[in-house]
């Protein structure tokens, strides 16, 4: 009579089944950061940006900020935080004299998602207006990723009196009409493994075919329903704005920013109207860049086929045509602003 063999503990079962989910964890691992990570890999880039170079603000209000001196490699292109948390170079304080200073508020656009610090429109602005003949001009990329125009407002606010700014900009887009979301510190494994973002943004494109999902311009279009809470926020953040700017004698225009995907026929027209009117009613200047864009091929203006963030290409139509709007105010400054040639 030959025995049975033995039969194995049931322990085993689960060690190796442990061993196989870990393997497999990590092959996938090492395939996002092999593989998936192209350097222009949207939800990758987007997690480097947040796990790198920002943090949770002390403000609730704020939500979250960029990160002082921080150094990171995004989207193909380097990023250099200064100490005040701007993608910028060192901003002087108190300024120095004679300085004229611009302040550039503003999300993801301004801070110059996929393009070098330089190709940003804010800085070609500034050169643009010393090419101009004002050679004291300085402006001040106040731009942070995510950022919606009641951050905006806020954070720029707890710092206006130390900048010193002669003019603002505040540099708006269609979804600076969400609701400020709450952020709290990213646990230890989504700063740590590269499929944190992966796994997020399959997760979310699953929810979007599954439950049917509103696409794009539904979307867009929703946050400016009558009612919409975050709209109302904005609009007054707006007003506050402009309310605070006119207590310190500061100039402040309002640019309304397109979305790139669509630009002719342009589907947010009457988002547009709308926000132009919240600008009227604020009592502030208003820019639309809609026409400096519009006759553009919207592919040829993008970060990556997939981003439709604005490229360099875009960056440098905005940031010429911005400096002709910004010249007739800059020209109508103080006498301690005067051309560095004959004009």
């Amino acid at each position: 009579m030959t025995g049975s063999a033995p039969k194995a503990p049931v322990w085993m079962g689960w060690a190796t089944a442990a061993i196989v989910v870990v393997v497999m964890a990590g092959a996938f691992e090492l395939a996002c950061r092999t593989v998936l990570d192209t350097g222009t890999q949207y939800h990758i880039e987007m997690w480097k940006y947040a796990v790198e170079a920002k943090q949770v603000a002390a403000d609730p209000a704020i939500g979250h900020e960029n990160k002082p001196n921080a150094r990171a490699h995004l989207m193909n292109t380097d990023v250099a935080i200064n100490s005040t948390g701007d993608r910028n170079g060192e901003v002087s304080t108190p300024k120095p004299p004679g300085t004229f200073r611009i302040a550039m508020l503003g999300d993801s656009l301004t801070f110059g998602w996929g393009v070098e610090q330089a190709d940003t429109f804010t800085e070609i602005v500034e050169r643009d207006l010393y090419a101009k003949g004002y050679a004291n001009v300085e402006t001040v990329n106040l731009g942070v990723g995510n950022y919606n125009t009641s951050m905006e407002v806020t954070a720029f606010l707890k710092r206006v009196d130390r900048l010193q700014p002669d003019f603002v900009v505040l540099n708006y887009f269609i979804n600076d009409a969400e609701p400020t979301p709450r952020y709290s510190p990213l646990p230890w494994y989504a700063r740590t493994f590269y499929a944190y973002p992966i796994v997020g943004g399959a997760w979310d494109a699953l929810k979007r075919a599954v439950l049917g999902s509103p696409d794009w311009k539904d979307y867009y279009a929703a946050l400016y329903k009558p009612g919409a809470a975050g709209w109302q926020q904005t609009q007054a953040a707006i007003k506050r704005l402009a309310d605070q700017c006119r207590a310190r004698g500061i100039p402040l225009v309002m640019v309304n920013l397109p979305e790139l995907r669509e630009l002719a026929p342009y589907p947010f027209t009457e988002v547009n109207r709308m926000v132009e009117a919240a600008a009227q009613d604020a009592g502030v200047a208003y820019i639309d860049m809609l026409p400096v864009l519009a006759n553009e091929q919207p592919s040829t203006l993008w970060v990556t086929v997939p981003d439709p963030h604005p490229n360099a290409k875009a960056h440098a139509l905005i940031g010429h045509a911005l400096a002709d709007d910004l010249e007739p105010y800059v020209a109508k400054a103080d006498d301690h602003i005067t051309p560095s040639v004959d004009k």
